[in-house]
Protein backbone atom coordinates (compact mmCIF):
# COMPACT_ATOMS: atom_id res chain seq x y z
CA UNK A 1 0.00 0.00 0.00
CA UNK A 2 1.15 3.52 -0.82
CA UNK A 3 0.17 6.18 1.73
CA UNK A 4 -0.58 9.35 -0.20
CA UNK A 5 -1.92 11.43 2.65
CA UNK A 6 -2.78 11.29 6.32
CA UNK A 7 -4.29 13.92 8.55
CA UNK A 8 -5.47 14.35 12.11
CA UNK A 9 -9.26 14.43 12.41
CA UNK A 10 -10.38 14.46 16.05
CA UNK A 11 -9.50 13.67 19.66
CA UNK A 12 -12.00 12.75 22.32
CA UNK A 13 -12.55 10.60 25.38
CA UNK A 14 -15.89 9.08 24.37
CA UNK A 15 -16.01 6.42 21.66
CA UNK A 16 -19.60 7.37 20.82
CA UNK A 17 -18.31 10.75 19.62
CA UNK A 18 -15.73 9.24 17.26
CA UNK A 19 -16.24 9.88 13.51
CA UNK A 20 -19.68 8.72 12.42
CA UNK A 21 -18.67 7.55 8.94
CA UNK A 22 -18.39 3.82 8.41
CA UNK A 23 -14.73 3.33 7.51
CA UNK A 24 -12.29 0.67 8.64
CA UNK A 25 -10.36 1.65 11.78
CA UNK A 26 -7.03 0.21 12.92
CA UNK A 27 -6.26 1.01 16.53
CA UNK A 28 -2.79 1.01 18.09
CA UNK A 29 -2.18 0.38 21.77
CA UNK A 30 0.61 -0.67 24.11
CA UNK A 31 2.34 0.04 27.36
CA UNK A 32 3.62 3.56 27.84
CA UNK A 33 6.81 4.38 25.93
CA UNK A 34 6.55 1.37 23.61
CA UNK A 35 7.00 3.56 20.53
CA UNK A 36 3.37 3.94 19.46
CA UNK A 37 3.51 7.48 18.10
CA UNK A 38 6.80 6.81 16.31
CA UNK A 39 5.27 3.74 14.65
CA UNK A 40 2.21 5.69 13.47
CA UNK A 41 4.48 8.39 12.04
CA UNK A 42 6.58 5.74 10.28
CA UNK A 43 3.54 4.00 8.77
CA UNK A 44 2.09 7.25 7.43
CA UNK A 45 5.42 8.71 6.34
CA UNK A 46 4.74 11.88 8.32
CA UNK A 47 7.33 12.81 10.90
CA UNK A 48 5.02 14.72 13.24
CA UNK A 49 1.54 13.32 12.60
CA UNK A 50 1.33 11.67 16.01
CA UNK A 51 3.15 13.61 18.69
CA UNK A 52 6.04 11.72 20.27
CA UNK A 53 7.35 12.44 23.73
CA UNK A 54 10.09 11.29 26.05
CA UNK A 55 7.48 11.39 28.80
CA UNK A 56 5.54 8.13 29.03
CA UNK A 57 1.77 8.22 29.13
CA UNK A 58 1.16 11.42 27.17
CA UNK A 59 -1.72 10.06 25.07
CA UNK A 60 -4.87 10.59 27.15
CA UNK A 61 -7.49 10.57 24.39
CA UNK A 62 -8.70 8.56 21.39
CA UNK A 63 -6.99 10.17 18.38
CA UNK A 64 -8.27 9.57 14.84
CA UNK A 65 -6.09 10.04 11.74
CA UNK A 66 -7.65 9.66 8.28
CA UNK A 67 -5.33 7.89 5.82
CA UNK A 68 -5.72 8.12 2.04
CA UNK A 69 -9.17 9.62 2.69
CA UNK A 70 -10.45 6.08 3.12
CA UNK A 71 -9.51 4.49 6.49
CA UNK A 72 -8.48 5.50 9.99
CA UNK A 73 -5.50 4.94 12.23
CA UNK A 74 -6.62 5.29 15.85
CA UNK A 75 -4.07 6.15 18.53
CA UNK A 76 -5.36 4.87 21.88
CA UNK A 77 -4.01 5.80 25.32
CA UNK A 78 -1.22 3.57 26.59
CA UNK A 79 -1.83 1.28 29.54
CA UNK A 80 0.19 0.38 32.61
CA UNK A 81 1.74 3.74 33.44
CA UNK A 82 2.33 3.33 37.16
CA UNK A 83 2.80 7.03 37.96
CA UNK A 84 -0.77 7.87 37.16
CA UNK A 85 -3.25 8.23 40.00
CA UNK A 86 -5.70 5.39 40.55
CA UNK A 87 -8.54 7.60 39.28
CA UNK A 88 -6.62 8.42 36.09
CA UNK A 89 -5.81 4.76 35.49
CA UNK A 90 -9.45 3.76 35.94
CA UNK A 91 -10.62 6.56 33.63
CA UNK A 92 -8.15 5.56 30.91
CA UNK A 93 -9.10 1.91 31.29
CA UNK A 94 -12.72 2.90 30.76
CA UNK A 95 -11.85 4.91 27.62
CA UNK A 96 -9.81 2.05 26.17
CA UNK A 97 -12.25 -0.76 26.92
CA UNK A 98 -15.33 1.15 25.79
CA UNK A 99 -13.70 1.90 22.43
CA UNK A 100 -12.40 -1.65 21.91
CA UNK A 101 -15.68 -3.34 22.83
CA UNK A 102 -18.09 -0.74 21.49
CA UNK A 103 -16.60 0.52 18.24
CA UNK A 104 -18.08 -1.42 15.32
CA UNK A 105 -15.64 0.17 12.86
CA UNK A 106 -12.55 -1.20 14.62
CA UNK A 107 -11.26 -3.83 12.21
CA UNK A 108 -8.07 -4.73 14.06
CA UNK A 109 -6.21 -3.76 17.22
CA UNK A 110 -2.43 -3.65 16.92
CA UNK A 111 -0.89 -4.47 20.32
CA UNK A 112 2.64 -3.06 20.51
CA UNK A 113 5.32 -4.95 22.44
CA UNK A 114 8.91 -3.79 23.02
CA UNK A 115 10.92 -6.54 21.31
CA UNK A 116 13.75 -6.30 23.88
CA UNK A 117 11.67 -7.40 26.84
CA UNK A 118 10.51 -10.75 28.14
CA UNK A 119 6.72 -11.20 28.38
CA UNK A 120 5.23 -8.75 30.86
CA UNK A 121 2.26 -9.74 32.98
CA UNK A 122 0.28 -6.64 32.04
CA UNK A 123 0.64 -7.35 28.30
CA UNK A 124 -0.22 -11.02 28.66
CA UNK A 125 -3.31 -10.25 30.74
CA UNK A 126 -4.42 -7.59 28.27
CA UNK A 127 -4.12 -9.95 25.30
CA UNK A 128 -5.91 -12.65 27.27
CA UNK A 129 -8.77 -10.18 27.86
CA UNK A 130 -8.87 -9.47 24.11
CA UNK A 131 -9.09 -13.19 23.39
CA UNK A 132 -11.85 -13.73 25.92
CA UNK A 133 -13.86 -10.93 24.31
CA UNK A 134 -13.26 -12.06 20.74
CA UNK A 135 -11.41 -8.88 19.78
CA UNK A 136 -9.38 -9.21 16.54
CA UNK A 137 -5.80 -8.19 17.25
CA UNK A 138 -2.24 -8.47 16.01
CA UNK A 139 1.09 -8.27 17.82
CA UNK A 140 3.61 -5.64 16.70
CA UNK A 141 7.11 -6.03 18.10
CA UNK A 142 8.73 -2.57 18.14
CA UNK A 143 12.32 -1.29 18.39
CA UNK A 144 13.84 -4.22 16.50
CA UNK A 145 16.77 -1.94 15.59
CA UNK A 146 17.82 -1.73 19.25
CA UNK A 147 19.40 -5.20 19.10
CA UNK A 148 21.15 -7.38 16.57
CA UNK A 149 19.04 -9.21 13.99
CA UNK A 150 19.87 -12.57 15.57
CA UNK A 151 19.05 -11.34 19.08
CA UNK A 152 15.79 -9.83 17.88
CA UNK A 153 14.67 -13.03 16.18
CA UNK A 154 15.64 -15.09 19.21
CA UNK A 155 13.90 -12.75 21.67
CA UNK A 156 10.65 -12.51 19.72
CA UNK A 157 10.60 -16.25 19.03
CA UNK A 158 10.97 -16.93 22.75
CA UNK A 159 8.15 -14.49 23.48
CA UNK A 160 5.81 -16.26 21.05
CA UNK A 161 6.85 -19.65 22.41
CA UNK A 162 5.77 -18.57 25.89
CA UNK A 163 2.46 -17.33 24.51
CA UNK A 164 1.78 -20.77 23.05
CA UNK A 165 1.76 -22.13 26.59
CA UNK A 166 -1.70 -20.59 26.94
CA UNK A 167 -2.81 -19.82 23.36
CA UNK A 168 -3.89 -22.49 20.90
CA UNK A 169 -2.79 -20.32 17.99
CA UNK A 170 -1.12 -16.95 17.66
CA UNK A 171 -2.53 -13.80 16.08
CA UNK A 172 -0.68 -12.17 13.16
CA UNK A 173 2.78 -10.98 14.21
CA UNK A 174 4.84 -8.07 12.85
CA UNK A 175 8.42 -7.05 13.65
CA UNK A 176 9.05 -3.35 13.23
CA UNK A 177 11.47 -0.50 13.70
CA UNK A 178 10.42 3.13 13.43
CA UNK A 179 14.09 4.06 13.04
CA UNK A 180 14.80 2.06 9.87
CA UNK A 181 11.28 1.45 8.54
CA UNK A 182 11.38 -2.29 9.17
CA UNK A 183 7.95 -3.94 8.98
CA UNK A 184 6.23 -0.93 7.40
CA UNK A 185 5.25 -2.70 4.18
CA UNK A 186 4.07 -5.81 6.04
CA UNK A 187 1.74 -3.82 8.33
CA UNK A 188 0.38 -1.66 5.50
CA UNK A 189 -0.16 -4.70 3.25
CA UNK A 190 -2.10 -6.38 6.06
CA UNK A 191 -4.27 -3.28 6.47
CA UNK A 192 -4.83 -3.20 2.71
CA UNK A 193 -6.05 -6.81 2.81
CA UNK A 194 -8.41 -6.02 5.70
CA UNK A 195 -9.75 -2.97 3.87
CA UNK A 196 -11.04 -5.25 1.11
CA UNK A 197 -13.32 -7.08 3.56
CA UNK A 198 -16.83 -5.85 4.39
CA UNK A 199 -16.95 -3.76 7.51
CA UNK A 200 -18.54 -5.76 10.34
CA UNK A 201 -21.47 -3.88 11.81
CA UNK A 202 -23.50 -4.51 14.93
Amino acid sequence: MIVNNARFVVSNSDFSRCPADMRHEYAFIGRSNVGKSSLINMLTGQKNLALTSATPGKTMLINHFLVNDSWYIVDLPGYGYARRSKDDRLRLEGIIKSYILGRAQMTNLFVLIDSRHAPQKIDMEFMEWLGENGVPFSIVFTKMDKQSAAAGERQTAEYLKQMLDTWEELPPVFRTSSADGRGRDAVLDYIEQMNRLPLMQD
